[in-house]
């Protein structure tokens, strides 16, 4: 009897042992998931204690795209066209897009011509003329042709009109063609021109891959209905019509290709210089790109 006594206690003991070694493994889970939780609070009370510091719940504010990439300026091989310079490549973030900047273009033919580049139509493009103004890219170049449009076209050191930097950037603001009129027995009025004169636009060596060759319009110019436009709009001649007007009346030569483009006289970019922002407020964003030459 003594015997069975002692099996059933030492049964009775291996039971109890089992009942507490599986509460204490419960406990143990109860205590590392309750840990876990913590953990996990704790994690989004840091994250969103730093959204908050950082403005991400002020819903009114406008957000602010100076520190995002606005503009890709895609590599071109100077190995494969001599005519490019490389001079680097503008910053891809921020890049203001609002407000004007000041271009002057100095020229051997009058008065300095002075343009204001527009920041909200083509921010990647008066970033771009900035930038290469600042590594005096322009200076002591010549504008190589007066287009067919009545344009001069400037912003090639090689003066081939092959040359410009090592990058290209897409087109921006180029504006839409006119809708088609109906016939009706009473003349339309004129449409304004698309390319009023004093208008500057970006000239790509090929369309829509665009560099540093831009066109400054010498008259209205609108293209055939048939064509659509292909210069995208960086600006507007504020000063020195004067000087265009005389660039206007210098007859053209045969550029070497057959074509009559090539000013008789040449027109030379003393320098060209682009100014700071001007965003009507008092301060201009210390994050705009500068013009000043690099040291």
């Amino acid at each position: 009897m003594a015997s069975t006594r002692d099996r059933a206690r030492k049964l009775a003991r291996l039971k109890l042992d089992r009942q507490q070694a599986r509460r204490a493994a419960r406990a143990r889970r109860r205590r590392q998931l309750q840990a876990g939780i913590g953990a996990a609070v704790a994690l989004l009370l840091v994250v969103l204690g730093a959204v908050w510091f950082t403005g991400g719940f002020d819903g009114d504010d406008p957000a602010d795209t100076t520190a995002q990439d606005v503009c890709t300026w895609t590599p071109q091989d100077a190995a494969s066209n001599d005519k490019l310079k490389d001079v680097g490549t503008p910053p891809t973030t921020g890049i203001a897009q609002a407000g004007t900047r000041p271009m002057t273009v100095t020229t051997n033919q009058g008065a300095p011509i002075t343009a204001s580049l527009d920041l909200a139509g083509a921010p990647c493009a008066g970033t771009s003329l900035a930038f290469l103004a600042g590594k005096n890219f322009f200076d002591n170049t010549k504008c190589h042709e007066i287009t067919a449009e009545g344009a001069l076209r400037c912003g090639d050191p090689s003066g081939t009109g092959l040359g410009g930097p090592t990058y290209s950037f897409f087109n921006e603001n180029v504006p839409s063609a006119p809708e088609p009129q109906p016939s009706a027995s009473a003349a339309p009025a004129p449409a304004a021109p698309l390319y009023p004169k004093g208008t500057v636009a970006m000239a790509g060596t090929t369309p829509g891959a665009n560099g540093s060759q831009f066109l400054i319009f010498l008259k209205d110019f609108t293209p055939a209905a048939d064509a659509a436009p292909q210069y995208p709009i960086v600006g507007t001649v504020t000063a020195g019509q004067a000087t265009l007007d005389a660039i206007a009346k210098i007859p053209t030569v045969d550029n070497g290709s057959g074509a009559k483009t090539k000013p008789k006289t040449d027109v030379v970019v003393q320098s060209l210089t682009v100014g700071g922002i001007d965003t009507g407020l008092e301060a201009p964003p210390s994050s705009a790109p500068s013009s000043a030459p690099a040291s």
